[in-house]
């Protein structure tokens, strides 16, 4: 019999009276799970506190739930969404990019951009070896040509790569050219190392471009009769100004785009531009296409815009002061912002609903260990009433979220001078990819993490949770002892987070006497601490 799993994250964390909250819910062992709505006021299980202290509430969500194993896409990736077919590239083409690999042999392939199909060994595709060579495939479904270059990659080096097939003859030309300088890759031109190569070779095989195949970067599509169709072949590194064209393009006309010409319209195909978006409210994920076309792609898992690219000279720290040279685009293979599980239940919150903090608990068969889950939202007063806000500080709560500090992080066993307590969640935690990471952590090229999401499982934001490294609550769990102090207290109080202050500013904090934050509010927005500065003179 398989082991219950039960994990689930809500579409927003804080609400109030009137809002609709969604519930997102996968399940392992099981097709079914009790729904209980609770209240939470203690979340320390410790035999010398008053243990862990939760109040059911009736509610019409409460009761057997039906629900089943959701898949979680990992890696970012681009998508050129293109309807009239423009990419099938069925004659001559050529494909180009610059390239910043990070982790070029890590025993995977990693596409870089084509129309490929793993499942179907259908389309085109540049891409890298396992061993971390620059390749080109193609297949019409039952075999493969490749066309491999003569030197590997070096890891975090900048290079011009294309490859151009000639359907005359059916010979295809890969091309890889070092543009590294002394500041934007790990090694300069001094470094006694070989980066170009330049084959060719006669293929035997067109590829079979099916409508339905996406035209991707950073990835390729593949099927699994479980969860269908996903992207694998996940790449670790930067893109900068790839393009397409249906034609072969000279050496003159490649050599003069590797040292910073722009493409010439005749025969282009798209050309995306990954310098253009920046703007002073920030940096979307639509990079732009300005060939005729006009098939800009879209990110999924928030690749990272704005980093510096392969012109990148050294003078200039910020993008905003020459965004020509910050075209990189950075990839991550274990990348993780949204879960995107399909909607297992919405509930819009009822209006005599208190403020506080809440948890739908789903349990299972035994309903203990995994078979147990807390799904934790908080609730604001639509109209405040109360003095005292409990400040629940959330921003520190994401930074912190699904951390793997106790794992990953060498120094943290001589900080708390004790090995970590595991237990089954840390886990379950780690072996699984798809909860993501926290920005304490590094992706696997070793880069560090810098965005955190909620729409995913949040497995140390729950009650009962312990950080592993120390053996204590800490953050969300040890915050629930301030509420259950002020429940025991008898003091009437109401619940607030940092994105009602990021989002409301000073006003939310205005109706209240006294504020409370929780035990490690360490990270603010502008606008949430510029919030907490004006609140005292706000105060009614």
């Amino acid at each position: 019999m398989a082991q219950i799993k039960l994990f689930g994250y809500t579409d927003k964390i804080t609400v109030k009276a009137g809002d609709e909250l969604v519930f997102h819910v996968s399940a392992d062992g099981t097709d079914t799970a009790e729904a209980q709505l609770v209240r939470l006021i203690h979340g320390d299980q410790h035999p010398d506190g008053p243990g862990f202290i939760e109040k059911e509430i009736a509610c019409e969500v409460n009761g057997p739930w039906q629900v089943a194993k959701q898949f979680t896409q990992v890696g970012s990736f681009l998508t050129a969404e293109d309807p009239q077919g423009a990419l099938r590239l069925d004659g001559s083409f050529t494909l180009f990019a610059f390239i910043h690999p990070t982790v070029p042999a890590w025993g995977t392939r990693q596409a870089l951009l084509g129309r490929w199909d793993i499942q179907r060994n259908e389309g085109y595709c540049l891409g890298i070896t396992q061993a971390g060579f620059l390749e080109f495939w193609q297949g019409d479904g039952k075999d493969i040509d490749y066309l491999k270059a003569e030197l590997p990659l070096v890891a975090n080096q900048w290079y011009f790569v294309a490859v151009s097939f000639d359907a005359r003859n059916s010979q295809a030309t890969l091309r890889q050219v070092g543009v590294g300088n002394r500041y934007n890759s790990r090694l300069g031109k001094v470094a006694p190392v070989e980066y170009d190569s330049h084959v060719r070779e006669t293929l035997r095989f067109r590829a079979r471009n099916q409508d339905d195949t996406p035209f991707l970067m950073a990835g390729a599509r593949d099927w699994h009769e479980l969860r269908g169709h996903f992207v694998g072949q996940t790449y670790c590194g930067k893109i900068d100004r790839p393009g397409v064209y249906q034609r072969v393009l000279s050496r003159d006309e490649l050599d003069a785009i590797a040292t910073g010409a722009v493409p010439t319209d005749d025969g282009r195909v798209c050309y995306w531009d990954t310098t253009l978006g920046y703007t002073e409210h920030g940096i979307g994920d639509t990079v732009i296409d300005i060939g005729p076309h006009g098939l800009h792609a879209q990110g999924y898992n928030r690749p990272n815009r704005a980093q510096t690219g392969w012109n990148w000279q050294g003078r200039n720290d910020c993008f905003r002061l020459a965004p020509h040279e910050y075209g990189g685009v950075d990839f991550h293979a274990d990348a993780v912002l949204d879960c995107h599980w399909q909607e297992t239940r919405r509930w819009r919150i009822p209006a005599d609903l208190k403020s506080g903090v809440y948890a739908l608990r789903l349990r299972a068969g035994p309903g203990i260990g995994l078979a147990e889950e807390y799904i934790v939202f908080f609730v604001r007063a639509a109209t405040p009433r109360a003095r005292i806000a409990m400040l629940m500080p959330t921003a520190s709560y994401l930074a912190y979220a699904n951390e793997h500090l106790s794992f990953d992080a060498q120094i943290v066993q001589a900080m708390t001078g004790q090995p970590p307590i595991l237990a089954a969640v840390e886990m379950e935690m780690y072996k699984n990819k798809e909860f993501g990471l926290s920005t304490y952590d590094k992706y696997l090229d070793g880069q560090g993490v810098n965005l955190s999401s909620y729409r995913r499982p949040v497995l140390n934001m729950r009650p009962k949770a312990r950080m592993s490294s120390m053996g204590i609550t800490w953050q969300f769990p040890a915050d629930l002892s301030i509420i259950g102090w002020l429940e025991a207290k008898g003091y009437d109080y109401e619940v607030l987070t940092d994105e009602d202050l990021h989002r409301d500013g000073a006003a939310a904090l205005a109706p209240y006497k006294v504020v409370l934050t929780g035990t490690h509010p360490e990270y603010h927005s502008a606008c949430s601490m510029a919030s907490k500065t004006t609140w005292p003179t706000a105060v009614a």
